[in-house]
């Protein structure tokens, strides 16, 4: 008998062993999606069949419950800058399933696992998120953080000065000397990694003309642009980076302002003159942007002074980006902040191979050059190789960089906590008003949708960023990556597998944090194939940006 409890006894371990050890979302029986979704023993795998697809990732893995493989096409020295990217937040997999991938329940409804969790998005009025408490790491300082927008730079100031609200964006061009002078407020400058350009489509008409396009590089007075409408620490744009970014072009010789050569090329491009066009912009300030109608008249005039008429269109914000995206519109006012510090994040994403359509028809060479610099660690070679994409960029006339945008936010005098990214990505978690219970930022404008995946909008990702954590995350107030979701991660002496360990998490709807979360959260962007690539606009602009391809492109 006591032999036949001994077996019974040693059974019930052994079985209680395997439950232990067996993944504690064994149970959700999840089923692939598609052919390049497995899912062994409740582990998810998602691979593309090989590297012929042209992007950066060969599969995503989820060797165990706390830990994700990645493997590569090719070494990516900025991998961990690129996941520690907002767009790259991780949701449940339940909750992208549950949504279908897309609509107003995924885009208006995020779930992360932030400092905060979204409370209410009161269309047309703020954004009111409410501390995580079962948040991993270091607990918001407020309890509430309140979005609130509007894009007049003055209307945000005198919220600011009757105590309305506690942070303003973007302090207007000619307030940075009011808000440094008043004690009750405090100014803190933030780095121009920034550039505002014009931009142009080389297959819409007539800007399908490189004499035209050239014509207008000549034509935009960059300096008068600076010096009239942008604020302090703003300089003049010589080419499309910043020069705190790496792969910034030492002595680079810009396309000078040449009214008469600009009336030139016009007569020499075989058009009827005078041109006739439409150039659209945003009426969103940003910081590359600070005053966005002004700036556009001024362009009209200077344009017409050479025989372009241009007529100014002006367009909501979401609707503008996702035209802008898909190539439809032929000349525009746009700009780009930097997500991380490097080349790859300016150069790639506007022309390089994962770039969208904004510039229509891409340049083989550039993107052949790209590819070099993206996947060398050698410093010089690849300062050589973006000196040529420069140079091709202007000869080309692909588009006018203007200008790199001083900008600031302005805080009430008693916050603690304040600081400005260069990153733009300012965390509202470490700040606290001592007056009351919350803390209350201003923007420009109201998020299109808070499903960064499938945003490019800086208000969007600012929320996001607040709700959402990525596998890394950047320093609050600078660009070093530091772990967040991952609590480390190593990489293969060849650069091609990162290995990422996962920390103990609870999402917003309290289900747990797992490793197929994370290989879902990239696998739905990643597979134009997947059922759930849907999104808000179904663009998903980020991926190609940060990784070059989708999987199962559609041949159209």
């Amino acid at each position: 008998m006591k032999r036949v409890l001994r077996l019974f006894a040693l059974t019930m371990i052994v079985v209680l062993a395997l439950g232990l050890m067996a993944p504690a979302f064994a149970q959700d029986a999840i089923e692939p999606l598609t052919p390049n979704m497995t899912v062994t023993d409740g582990l998810v795998a998602y691979a593309a069949d090989s590297c012929d697809y042209g992007g950066v990732i060969q599969s995503i893995t989820a060797t165990a419950a706390n830990q994700v493989v990645f493997q590569l096409c090719e070494p990516d020295g900025a991998f961990p800058q690129k996941v520690a990217f907002s767009s790259l937040g991780i949701q449940p997999y339940e909750h992208l399933q549950a949504t279908g991938g897309g609509g107003e329940a995924l885009f208006r409804n995020p779930v992360g696992t932030g400092p905060y969790a979204l409370s209410a998005w009161n269309l047309g009025s703020d954004v009111v998120l409410t501390r995580n408490d079962a948040y991993w790491g270091e607990l918001a300082n407020e309890p509430t953080a309140i979005f609130r927008w509007t894009s007049e730079s003055a209307a945000r100031l005198n919220e600011l000065m009757a105590g309305t609200v506690d942070v303003i964006d973007n302090v207007g061009a000619g307030d940075f000397e009011t808000v440094s002078a008043n004690p009750a407020l405090q100014l803190l400058p933030r780095p121009a990694l920034n550039v505002f350009y014009v931009g142009m489509n080389n297959t819409i008409a007539p800007f399908d003309n490189l004499n035209v396009r050239q014509a207008i590089a000549h034509a935009i007075d960059k300096n008068r642009l600076v010096e009239q409408f942008y604020p302090p620490a703003s300089t003049t744009a010589n080419q499309f980076m910043p020069p705190d970014i790496f792969g910034w072009t030492e002595g680079f010789e810009d396309t000078p302002y040449d009214p008469e050569a600009a009336r030139q090329l016009l007569a020499d491009s075989g058009l009827e003159l005078p041109l006739e066009v439409t150039i659209n912009y945003r009426d969103v300030v940003r910081g590359y942007l600070p005053q966005p109608g002004v700036v556009a008249q001024d362009i009209q005039a200077q344009l017409a002074d050479v025989g372009i008429n241009v007529t100014i269109e002006v367009m909501e914000s979401a609707a503008f980006l996702d035209a802008a995206s898909a190539g439809q519109l032929g000349l525009f006012m746009l700009g780009w902040g930097a997500d991380y510090p490097d080349a790859t994040n300016f150069l790639d994403a506007h022309f390089g191979q994962g770039a969208n359509d904004s510039f229509g028809t891409k340049y083989p060479e550039i993107i052949d050059l790209l590819n070099q610099g993206s996947t060398t660690s050698d410093p010089q070679t690849r300062l050589d190789v973006y000196a040529q994409v420069n140079a091709l960029i202007r000869d080309n006339a692909i588009m006018i960089p203007v200008a790199h945008g001083g900008s600031a936010l302005a805080y009430k005098a008693g916050i603690t906590g304040a600081h400005a990214s260069p990153l733009s990505n300012e965390s509202l978690a470490v700040m606290a008003d001592p007056d009351d219970d919350n803390i209350i930022l201003m923007q420009n404008g109201e998020p299109g949708g808070i499903y960064c995946a499938d945003e490019t909008d800086g208000e969007a990702l600012r929320v996001c960023e607040q709700i959402m954590d990525t596998l890394l995350a950047y320093e609050v107030g600078g660009t070093a990556v530091v772990p967040s979701l991952a609590e480390s991660f190593s990489s293969s002496e060849d650069g091609l597998t990162w290995t990422f360990d996962l920390r103990d998490a609870t999402f917003h709807d309290g289900s747990a944090f797992d490793a197929n979360d994370v290989v879902m959260a990239y696998a739905v962007q990643w597979d134009a194939a997947n059922p759930l690539h849907v999104g808000r606009s179904g663009a998903f602009d980020y991926w190609t940006i940060l990784f070059k391809a989708f999987l199962n492109t559609p041949a159209s």
